[in-house]
């Protein structure tokens, strides 16, 4: 039997940069504030023309492992933002259709811990924070955008809470699949602002009160809470989420 094997696919020059520029960034060779060479010096180096290179740091200041200061030529090496990794980590998962029962598991293991760890390590500055965010969240009217955006910061504020920056990166992205769901389960479900209110106002009481285990506990209700909202808005747990 003859081996076949596929073609290997010629990669555009400009990834090529921006994935050799990458790998020096991620090996620690650059650091984040270090300033890149100049564009001319850049093309030289790769023996490409500017306009090449100029792509290939377009790509990278995309996925924000660059950025430049208005008014400065070089860019500098950056830390990426959470928020543009959770963005296009949501981004693949919907494209890899992933449905709501699947964001439902993940934040059934995930919330939970960021509870629990929120408990035991907010402080007095952060609990001020989610207080008024609480307050904020309208029972009622027919702003349910604004509904999502505070249960979002909710989960974005707890995972915060942590100081565990691996676990805030976990979380983001399942906060931003859960957009379209929640939309879905505050237009359709009279009470749903009701229940989201009540469970973050214990959830709340817990952490300050920094009962890791009301905190968890809580949580998974809170959670077990957002499924049976879905069944109630007559979608099923299968459905992928959209995209948008």
């Amino acid at each position: 039997m003859t081996l076949q094997f596929d073609k290997i696919a010629r990669a555009p020059a400009y990834q090529k940069i921006a994935r050799a520029i990458e790998e020096k960034i991620v090996g620690g060779a650059l650091q984040p504030g270090d300033a890149l060479p100049a564009e001319t010096a850049l093309a030289d180096q790769f023996g490409v023309n500017r306009a090449t290179v100029r792509e290939g740091l377009r790509q990278l200041e995309m996925a924000g492992l660059i950025a430049r200061t208005p008014g400065q030529k070089p860019f500098t090496v950056a830390r990426p933002d959470p928020g543009k990794i959770a963005a296009g980590v949501s981004r693949a998962l919907k494209l890899n259709e992933v449905t709501f029962a699947e964001v439902w598991e993940a934040m059934m293991e995930v919330e939970p811990v960021s509870a629990r760890l929120a408990a035991e390590r907010i402080d007095a500055e952060r609990l001020k924070e989610l207080d008024a965010l609480i307050a904020g969240l309208r029972t009622e009217g027919t702003d349910y955008d604004a509904s999502v955006d505070q249960v979002v910061a909710f989960f974005g504020l707890l995972a915060a809470a942590t100081q565990n920056r691996a676990l805030e990166m976990v979380q983001a992205p399942l906060s931003e699949l859960l957009r379209p769901s929640l939309m879905l389960v505050i237009g359709k479900v009279a009470q749903a602002r009701g229940r989201i209110k009540k469970a973050q106002r214990e959830i709340y009481r817990a952490l300050a009160e920094h009962n890791g285990e009301d905190a968890d506990g809580w949580m998974r209700l809170h959670i077990r809470d957002f499924k049976r909202g879905y069944e109630l808005a007559g979608s099923a747990l299968d459905t992928p989420i959209p995209l948008g």
